[in-house]
């Protein structure tokens, strides 16, 4: 099925669109949830999180978009599994955005990766608190500036400075840390 039919029902209320979703992504968003969780949960917390995603999904059909919904879908597994996390006292570093196969990563780079992600989360986390959700909601999120603008009630001109400054601010962060090196 089309994503633009599965939209359309989604948004009209109509459980088919849910199922047809449910049937494309389902492989791919348990991915990315147990991805995050690994076995810090039981299965059937990451069961939970996958269900509250396609949830979100049906309560949010308005915010989905053809040609973006694995996108949408892959954000909102992120940050549901990292939500979940974080009820438990638990956090992961910002990488890990891309899935990778266990076992296939030299231990060497994959230390390296996980104190590179936790100095990234520090860096981001270090930003005044609107620049950071603005940065956040733009590459973790996946959200465009007019959206951001529109659900933040900000001027798009100040959603793009702030977004300026949290780029410049976490690159002299990491600049200062070794970890980016001036042209």
């Amino acid at each position: 099925m089309r994503e633009t039919t599965i939209i359309r029902q989604l948004r009209a209320g109509d459980p088919a669109g849910l199922e047809a979703l449910m049937d494309a992504y389902l492989p791919y968003v348990s991915a990315v949830v147990w991805h995050i969780l690994g076995r810090a949960m039981p299965p059937e917390d990451g069961e939970e999180v996958v269900s509250d995603v396609f949830l979100a999904a049906w309560d949010q059909a308005e915010d989905l978009r053809p040609g973006q919904i694995k996108v949408w879908l892959a954000a909102v597994a992120r940050h549901k599994a990292r939500n979940r996390l974080r009820q438990t006292g638990r956090t992961l570093p910002l990488e890990g955005e891309a899935l990778e196969i266990p076992g296939q990563a030299d231990p060497a780079d994959q230390l390296a990766r996980a104190e590179e992600g936790q100095l990234v989360r520090a860096a981001v986390d270090a930003l005044p608190h609107q620049e950071r959700e603005i940065f956040l909601r733009y590459y973790y999120y996946a959200q465009t500036m007019p959206e951001i603008a529109q659900r933040m009630d900000l001027n798009l001109s100040t959603v793009k400075t702030k977004l300026r400054r949290g780029r410049m601010k976490l690159k002299e962060q990491l600049t200062r840390e070794g970890y980016v090196h001036e042209a």
